[in-house]
């Protein structure tokens, strides 16, 4: 597999995560330990599991890692929606961080069709 960082599924989750810091920024102070935590967490998650994978051998390992990251993308998306339905995220941005998480889930199961594939197209 090539380094991660050339990865677009990678990308697309790094963007991710960078996208939700920079908005979960804008919570409330009193939100640091509760929901800030959580979703910060969970979108890191995503791109760390696909290094992770990507650094193992073989395509067992690499599927074992992006059900993980796939599952930490699903908790991204439900925090979303509870930080919009909280009031914590205006629709603007909540529209743009659930189009990088459509683009980044689309991308990862691409991923995981070519690990489960093999690695073979």
């Amino acid at each position: 597999m090539q380094p991660f960082e050339n990865s677009t599924a990678w990308k697309a989750c790094h963007s991710l995560a960078l996208e939700v810091y920079h908005v979960t920024a804008r919570f409330p102070r009193e939100e640091r330990f509760g929901i800030t935590s959580q979703i910060r967490r969970a979108a890191v998650s995503v791109p760390a599991n696909l290094v992770e994978g990507s650094s193992r051998r073989g395509s067992k390992e690499l599927r074992r890692f992006l059900d993980i990251a796939r599952g930490s993308l699903a908790e991204v998306a439900y925090f979303l929606i509870l930080g919009r339905d909280l009031g914590l995220l205006d629709p603007v941005s909540f529209e743009k961080l659930m189009e990088l998480h459509r683009v980044a889930g689309r991308l990862t199961w691409g991923l995981y069709s070519w690990a489960d594939k093999g690695g073979r197209r």
